[in-house]
């Protein structure tokens, strides 16, 4: 098994045909052909479905396909550190529920990494494709929340994927809505106070678990309540409909303006403060290129001020 046969798997699963894979690869379509079927006699596997359509994959090579990722990445950080001299044009993505603290960052490290040539990618997805994002490798590093209600089940699909969950904040549930909301003065509000207005809440897929969603409370009963895909069009029916959403508190005002606010939410029964603990994903026993650990730098660094401006706030 060698690292082009890897390449050439992972072009062709891209592409799904030999042809286009091949011309990319800039190799004859035939000896392109010879190295996977020598890869896969050597597996014991058959990894693609070929046809006249095209290629996919099958079920074994579906399971393939992520472990030849991990092990072309590390071989790609290798090559950015020590390759011609480190030259090589660095390459980094990142998958995340919707924060705009954590797109601060990615401009903050984009502007910091003094590199003549990169293909970085930010992606705003779904609590699912943040997982899948990072098990296969698309994406090196997932950023999501754990609570007391969704930890046991996402730590087991973590688990099961090959994931590993670290902290970075742990921070009180917060209610947010535009600044001219009727309750955008309020010191602190409950759900009760909030039963008149829309809930905004983003959409997960059709028969998604409550696990996944993005905000906390997930599993309580809202009288009203909309789906949302974007966080351009949560920003706009807060201001449209009054609605609301749930979250971390932690807002970016330089990117989703000054016209929004984070009110504490309040638990009517006085129990418990609910928390969110927002961390990292990450493949386990992976090596960090040097623009995820920048990243990382950045996050812990707006995540530090941020912190002490909460510490304000509740004194």
């Amino acid at each position: 098994m060698t690292l082009q046969q890897l390449n050439y798997v992972l072009r062709i699963a891209e592409t799904g045909s030999f042809n286009r894979a091949a011309e990319q690869l800039f190799v004859a379509q035939p000896s392109l052909t010879s190295a996977v079927k020598e890869l896969e006699k050597e597996t014991g596997i058959v990894i693609f479905n070929r046809s006249g359509r095209g290629v996919t994959l099958t079920a074994e090579g579906a399971q393939f396909l992520p472990y030849a990722r991990s092990v072309y990445d590390q071989y790609q950080v290798l090559l950015d550190a020590y390759g011609k001299n480190g030259a090589r044009r660095q390459r980094f993505a990142v998958s995340m529920q919707h924060y705009s603290f954590a797109v601060k960052a990615f401009v903050e490290m984009t502007r910091a990494f003094d590199v003549a040539e990169y293909e970085f990618a930010i992606r705003e997805t779904r609590t699912r494709d943040v997982i899948d994002d990072v098990a296969a490798a698309r994406s090196e590093i997932g950023i999501l929340y754990l609570d007391d209600f969704n930890r046991k089940a996402l730590s087991k699909l973590l688990g099961d994927n090959g994931l590993q969950f670290t902290h970075l904040i742990s921070c009180d549930a917060y209610v947010y809505l535009w600044k001219g909301h009727p309750l955008a003065s309020q010191p602190s509000i409950s759900l009760e106070d909030l039963t008149p207005y829309p809930c905004l809440s983003f959409e997960q897929g059709e028969g998604s678990s409550f696990y996944l969603a993005e905000e906390i409370l997930s599993a309580n009963e809202y009288p009203r309540i909309i789906k949302c895909c974007d966080r351009a069009t949560v920003l706009n029916l807060m201001v449209g409909l009054n609605g609301y959403t749930l979250c971390s508190g932690i807002i970016c005002e330089e990117l989703n303006g000054g016209d929004y606010r984070a009110v504490p939410y309040r638990d009517e029964k006085e129990g418990p403060a609910e928390r969110m603990e927002l961390g990292l994903v990450t493949r386990k026993n992976h090596i960090l290129s040097a623009a995820a650990q920048r990243y990382i730098e950045e996050l812990k660094n707006y995540l530090g001020i941020r912190e002490e401006n909460h510490a304000d706030q509740n004194q």
